[in-house]
């Protein structure tokens, strides 16, 4: 055993001497030359441990990112011998990569659309040709479903499994490929205005760009994604996203009914109150139905964090602004945002918990909608840091209000 621990120990130093060669210029096919033995070992475990590795060393999440697609042209050969993550129908792997093959078809059929726009001259795209480049765009579009299972569904079970640096890159890329999808949606939007030359530059610039990194993203969560999380997630991981789909948007292709999972261990005993029991409280009590509806009936969304930076809850109002799913429970909340906004999360809970502030509140347009979101400091009553509590409101009706209204509306009207 001992032998086995120091072949991979030995082989993952030389994997992560490969790849500082790779980010410092190195050709990748010298580099797989000179790396074949090692090569030939390695999977998508190898893969993990390696990025991992080199972000505890020291390595930026961007540099790793950024250097992805080189990562995956190393390790393809090797990668592509070994067999795909094998599921049955109904089980979250086969339809996530039952989506991935739709993905391509749509990849496909938006490249066909913009191998016919226009390649120079003054005159605009011809209005049918802007209509089917605006339905390509919509179709790949929903890829972003797609993601959002994967990365609020898939990537907490990965974490809990001590699996961190894979998940992080791989939503960095996610976004990057969500930003190249908003630019080419709004050329597509103004495809009327665009002459041959312009819609030239759009194609090579924006689209060309955005259909690999799209394909780039299905390689790399068939080669190793998947076969990782096969490996390290359970039955009951996989059962949990699987009842959680549907919260994220549109279906790519329609799971199958196949797969049962195993009987998951039965949970360990947890003290737990009857819905007739009271929760006494300093101004009076509730009992858990009462309590559980009241924190969903509030005008706004709640999340609490608790002191070791763990997601402890969140309300299930009818209107939340932005998606929960129960699988972010128990995940640091570090881990619950994309890559490009973590070093504000990060700077907002040191704050908070240093005492350098109470409050911190923010305000974006989201969806047409006005959205006040603030982070408090919970604090108990000796001023021991407890952890944040975010909430989340819709204020667009309550900006527009004005004068006064002291007569009770018509029901079925405004409130």
């Amino acid at each position: 055993m001992s032998e086995l621990i120091d072949n991979r120990r030995h082989r993952l130093e030389a994997l992560k001497g490969m790849i500082r060669e790779l980010h410092d210029g190195a050709p990748p096919e010298v580099l797989k030359s000179r790396f074949r033995a090692v090569l030939e070992q390695v999977g998508a475990g190898e893969i993990s441990a390696l990025e991992s590795e080199l972000m505890a060393e020291g390595m930026p999440e961007e540099e790793i990112r950024r250097m992805c697609d080189l990562h995956v042209a190393v390790f393809r050969d090797k990668l592509a011998l070994q067999p795909p993550a094998d599921a049955v129908p109904g089980h979250p792997v086969h339809t996530f990569r039952a989506e991935n093959r739709v993905i391509l078809e749509l990849v496909a059929a938006y490249r066909q659309v913009a191998q016919e726009l226009p390649a120079a001259g003054p005159a605009p795209i011809p209005p049918d040709l802007g209509e089917r480049w605006r339905a390509a765009h919509r179709a790949l579009a929903a890829i972003d479903a797609h993601y959002k299972r994967k990365e609020y569904l898939v990537f907490p079970f990965l974490e809990r499994a001590g699996i961190t640096a894979p998940p992080k890159v791989m939503w960095g890329v996610d976004d990057e490929i969500r930003e190249q999808l908003r630019a080419a949606g709004e050329a597509a939007e103004g495809a009327a205005s665009l002459s041959g030359h312009d819609a030239d530059l759009v194609r090579r610039l924006v689209i060309e760009p955005l259909l690999a990194a799209v394909e780039g993203m299905v390689e790399k969560e068939e080669r190793v994604l998947w076969p990782m999380a096969m490996e390290h997630l359970a039955d009951a991981d996989w059962l949990a996203v699987r009842q959680q789909w549907d919260e994220f948007g549109q279906r790519l292709a329609e799971p199958g009914q196949e797969w049962v999972p195993s009987a998951p261990p039965p949970p360990a005993p947890v003290a737990a109150l009857g819905q007739t029991d009271a929760i006494a409280l300093p101004s009076g009590y509730l009992t858990v139905p009462q309590l559980v509806a009241l924190l969903d009936t509030l005008p706004f969304d709640i999340t609490f964090v608790d002191a070791n930076d763990r997601v402890a809850y969140f309300s299930e109002g009818r209107d939340r602004v932005f998606a929960r799913n129960r699988a972010i429970i128990g995940r640091r909340v570090q881990d619950c945002h994309p890559p490009a906004s973590l070093h504000i999360v990060q700077q907002v809970v040191d704050e908070l918990r240093g005492g350098k502030r109470d409050v911190a509140e923010f305000w974006i347009q989201f969806r047409g909608r006005f959205v006040h979101i603030r982070y408090f400091a919970v604090r108990d009553a000796h001023g021991t840091y407890l952890g944040v509590l975010e909430v989340t409101q819709d204020a667009t009706a309550i900006r527009a209000l004005e004068g006064e209204r002291r007569l009770l509306a018509e029901a079925g009207g405004a409130a």
